[in-house]
């Protein structure tokens, strides 16, 4: 089976090698453009397609608890030839999939040049697709030339494509001690789609807040390289950035706490307030307002605890601020990871919205397929969105819920896969448990059902 009309893959990075694999294999001509030697990045140092340019892990590589684990499998299940290469330059990591990382780029240039149905062209494609090419994946990544933004952006509007991250915390629903927590919007202000009880709010005394203070001013923050360094702009300043202008300067800002009523003590007030968002459509995960930070990871989490009603709190993603080119996908693409303003063209990869060398190549694994069966003159649906291939599509193009409270200005930001973007699913206490069954035992028992769930249904998906 092949089909004489090309898909042209723009990118040889995780993503667009997994497109251009996946496309091939269904029996589509593929063409891979990618602009290295012929014009490099910041970044990379080789011309080797899917070149790890930061850590040569892949992540935890169990199945049965773990969202990235189950990713690695669905993958594998579906041909994938990021985790082929993976498994076969495997260094020892413990519980995570590493990888020789030269070895790793090595084995996918060879899978893709020596691959009869694909053409690699050594080119930029600065700006955007030529009109006759009739079926394009766009898999450029966060080092997305400058020609190829520029055209992206004159293609979709202004406000569809970012430049940098400013990221705060995103908190599993689950994990918020809800005995300490309330549900209120500022001033009860229902706001469009609203209840008047939309934010989740950690209320803090006097002693609390400014113990939070100083621990912010002396955390270690992440340092970046000079090609990573991004503005600060008032709207997205990190918290320890406040808090360096003034012990006042947050209580003011993020954590003001007028407008808000604590139901269980409603004669005190409490001195600063902190705003948790509903970030997904299924509720499970909740956005820290206002709280973008550069703090290193292990301090943040740690730091981000003494805040009352998150002590126990697990992240789906912690905070961050660095360069990162990707689109407002849940605007600008549909579910089928087309552009809605030029349908020929799809994308994939980090500047969809995800975050991680797993991710990219599976939202490239997906645009290759549905690509490949458009040149069939085929419809293929995306996964099951209890699969964790059909969880990460579903979020970037659909799953995230935009709020007023940015004034106007673009809230989806990148995300790992977690488990948090999965649809809910029921556990009953084991009939043989003998005592109280403990929260991380109830915990372990759900994500089991969850990958147990999601791979039956890739099974008939696939």
């Amino acid at each position: 089976m092949s089909t004489s009309e090309p898909i042209h893959i723009i990118g040889g990075g995780l993503a667009g090698s997994e497109a251009a694999w996946q496309a091939a294999e269904a029996g589509a001509k593929v063409i891979l453009h990618e602009m290295r030697p012929v014009r490099g990045t910041d970044a990379h140092q080789t011309d080797s397609l899917a070149e790890l340019v930061c850590s040569n892990s892949f992540r935890s590589d169990d199945a049965e608890h773990n969202a990235v684990g189950l990713l690695h499998e669905e993958m594998r299940r579906c041909n994938s030839l990021i985790m082929a290469s993976a498994d076969k330059t495997q260094i020892p990591a413990g519980g995570a999939l590493g990888v020789d990382r030269h070895g790793f780029s090595a084995a996918v240039t060879a899978a893709i040049e020596n691959h009869p149905n694909i053409t690699m062209a050594r080119e930029e494609v600065a700006g955007m697709p030529p009109e006759d090419w009739g079926n394009v994946i766009i898999a450029t990544g966060p080092l997305t030339s400058p020609a190829m933004a520029e055209a992206i952006l004159a293609r979709t509007g202004e406000d569809a494509l970012a430049f940098f991250d400013a990221i705060a915390p995103i908190v599993h629903f689950d994990s918020i001690n809800m005995d300490i927590v309330w549900a209120q919007s500022r001033y009860d202000k229902a706001g469009p789609g609203g209840t008047g009880a939309d934010y989740l709010n950690c209320p803090m005394d006097k002693e609390q807040y400014f113990a939070f203070v100083e621990a912010l001013k002396v955390a270690p923050l992440h340092e970046f390289k000079d090609w990573e360094k991004v503005p600060y702009f008032d709207g997205c300043l990190p918290i320890e950035v406040m808090a360096e202008r003034g012990v006042e300067t947050l209580r003011h800002g993020p954590m003001k706490p007028v407008g808000l009523t604590n139901p269980r003590d409603p004669l005190v007030k409490s001195y600063a307030i902190v705003q948790l968002r509903q970030d997904n459509a299924l509720g499970t995960l909740w956005n820290m307002v206002g709280f973008q930070t550069k703090m290193r990871y292990g301090v943040q989490a740690e730091i981000l605890r003494m805040i009352p009603g998150l002590e126990n709190a697990q992240f789906a993603r912690l905070g961050g601020l660095h360069r990162n080119t990707f689109l407002n996908s849940p605007k600008v693409l549909g579910a089928d990871l087309k552009l809605k303003a030029d349908p020929r063209i799809r994308f994939a990869g980090q500047v969809t919205g995800v975050e991680g060398y797993v991710e990219s190549a599976a939202v490239g694994l997906i645009a290759g397929r549905l690509a490949a069966a458009e040149a069939r003159g085929e419809i293929m649906p995306t996964p099951p969105r209890t699969t964790a291939l059909g969880a990460l599509i579903a979020h970037i193009t659909g799953g995230h819920i935009e709020s007023e409270s940015y004034s106007g200005a673009r809230s989806f930001q990148p995300m790992n896969v977690n488990f948090g973007l999965f649809p809910e699913v029921t556990v009953t206490r084991p009939d043989d448990l003998v005592g109280r069954w403990r929260g991380t035992e109830k915990t372990q028992a759900k994500r089991k059902a969850i990958t147990s769930r999601a791979l039956e249904d890739l099974k008939a998906w696939a």
